[in-house]
């Protein structure tokens, strides 16, 4: 095993061994466990009791947390020339098509969210092989794929996430930084909480939320009591 840092002998050291702590109370300790220089992000983990190989206990959805993910998103709109201006209006970083899939082909993938239209898809599903691995694949799910471009490009660039239980019922996402007050992380981790609990599967049986976590780049993970958020 490793050899602890003093940091991170320091940040234990203000963990309770054992402990479950409530989310309000963990949104503020994870503020004082965080020794990283740089604003580290804040993550939440929560293991569901479902079986994500079986179609009908799959959990994916969008939260549009509060107060923003704060991040810079780099936003890619691939749109036919009729929807571009909406698109550059709306704030997205690089707007066209044909250029941009040629790119992706050359291995560029330099943004953080591509979003397109119905009739662009035809073009954009042939580079699966590259989007899909990093993420980037846009989905008419989670909202990705519209004809709505301009407020599409809006709520991701205002804190829209979409989120998916992975293949060990682990869902993973970020919900802020370190250098936000403690009752913004709550409320930003509160709300995706809230949006899981709302897409409960019908055929999951037995306890939904299994376990529920909060840490920061590079910190232990603080272990939430479940019963003590509200909505879930």
């Amino acid at each position: 095993m490793a050899r602890l840092t003093k940091n991170q002998k320091t940040a234990l050291s203000k963990l309770e061994d054992g402990k479950a702590y409530s989310l309000k109370d963990a949104a503020a300790l994870v503020k004082d466990i965080t020794t990283t220089k740089f604003d580290s992000s804040v993550d939440i983990d929560v293991r569901l009791g479902v079986d994500p190989r079986k179609a009908n206990q799959m959990v994916r959805g969008i939260a549009t947390l509060p107060h923003g993910t704060g991040k810079t998103v780099r936003v890619l709109a691939l749109v036919t020339p009729d929807k571009e201006e909406e698109a550059k209006a709306a704030g997205a970083d690089f707007v066209g098509l044909d250029e941009y899939i040629a790119k992706i082909e050359g291995g560029w993938t330099d943004v953080d969210i591509i979003i397109t239209t119905p009739s662009c898809m035809a073009k954009v599903g042939k580079l699966g092989r590259i989007l899909g691995p990093r993420n980037l694949m846009p989905n008419p799910k989670s909202g990705t794929v519209t004809m709505n471009v301009g407020q599409a490009v809006t709520d991701v660039k205002g804190g829209k996430i979409d989120f998916k239980v992975d293949k060990t019922g682990i869902i993973h996402c970020s919900i802020g930084k370190v250098s936000f007050p403690s009752d913004k992380i709550y409320e930003n981790a509160l709300e995706v909480l809230q949006v899981i609990s709302k897409l409960k599967p019908s055929a999951a049986k037995g306890t939904y939320f299994k376990s529920i976590n909060i840490s920061s780049t590079m910190s232990p993970g603080i272990n939430i009591e479940t019963k003590s958020v509200a909505g879930i």
